[in-house]
């Protein structure tokens, strides 16, 4: 019998280096030595943000297209699908906080940085429609490196698809809600990210449209040490709240219960 641990039990921690055992992540993933927050998959997102069993996945287009024959994107894909047990970069569906219903669509950065493409564009467009149909609240949980390159322009498009359907949930008084998670970058951030009608951020968060680097080369500049932090976006009026994770899923239910939506048609 082997004397060393099992591969995966022990973890170094992205913020502070020290090994954590996999117990000591806990619930929250959190480091229990500098209090970082590891990045949570889709699926573990929502089991620690909804009623448990209320989540009801959406029917939606399963298989990303290489139109461009964009070199190894198929093989990228292939490999992202293998480790995550997911068919793209977002999850979507209906589910009830605290009794109150939304429809829900959380991004994952573990499939390809949670990058924006053609099938997570038209995910979020029909969570946004089917919102329509049932007059209920959106909730849009971001993760992102921003539009995925490997589908060029077709990824980019889906930025301004996005916000049509946007101004349409707004025409229809219906509130949108977005929490910021690590990371939320480029093109999301440019577009829906900080579209909401209530803008959260999860705590130690990073946020912004270019990295801290390519703005430092491009500038120069010396950036601040909490440049493009959850915390200093608020600080300059960015965001309505800052939340730590173990308290995001009461800080949505109290949000949604402002709203007092208890929906409409709800099989259109």
């Amino acid at each position: 019998m082997s004397h060393y641990p099992k591969k995966g039990i022990w973890t170094a921690c992205p913020a502070c280096g020290r090994h954590v055992h996999a117990s000591q992540w806990g619930h929250w993933q959190q480091c229990p030595y500098c209090q970082y927050w590891q990045r949570l998959s889709a699926a573990e997102r929502i089991d620690q943000l909804v009623d448990p069993g209320s989540f009801e996945p959406l029917a939606m287009p399963e298989q990303a297209h290489n139109q461009l024959a964009f070199p190894n994107y198929d093989q990228k894909l292939a490999h992202a699908r293998q480790m995550t047990d997911m068919t793209e970069a977002v999850i979507t569906g209906t589910a009830t906080f605290n009794h109150w219903p939304s429809l829900l669509a959380v991004m994952d950065s573990h499939f390809m940085m949670g990058t924006l493409n053609t099938v997570v564009t038209q995910r979020l467009i029909t969570v946004l429609q089917v919102a329509r149909k049932r007059q209920l609240p959106v909730i849009i949980v971001t993760a992102s490196g921003g539009a995925r390159m490997q589908e060029g322009l077709y990824a980019l498009v889906g930025m301004n698809l996005i916000l049509a359907e946007l101004a349409r949930l707004a025409h229809a008084a219906l509130p949108l809600i977005t929490v910021l998670t690590d990371p939320t970058m480029g093109g999301v951030s440019a577009s829906f990210g900080f579209k909401g009608d209530v803008v959260l951020a999860e705590a130690g968060a990073k946020i912004g449209f270019a990295g801290a680097r390519v703005i430092q080369q491009t500038m120069p500049v010396t950036l601040p040490p909490d440049f493009q932090s959850a915390a200093s976006l608020e600080a300059h009026g960015m965001l309505d709240a800052v939340v730590p994770r173990p308290a995001l899923r009461a800080k949505l239910i109290d949000v949604l219960a402002s709203y007092a939506f208890q929906g409409g048609n709800q099989h259109g």
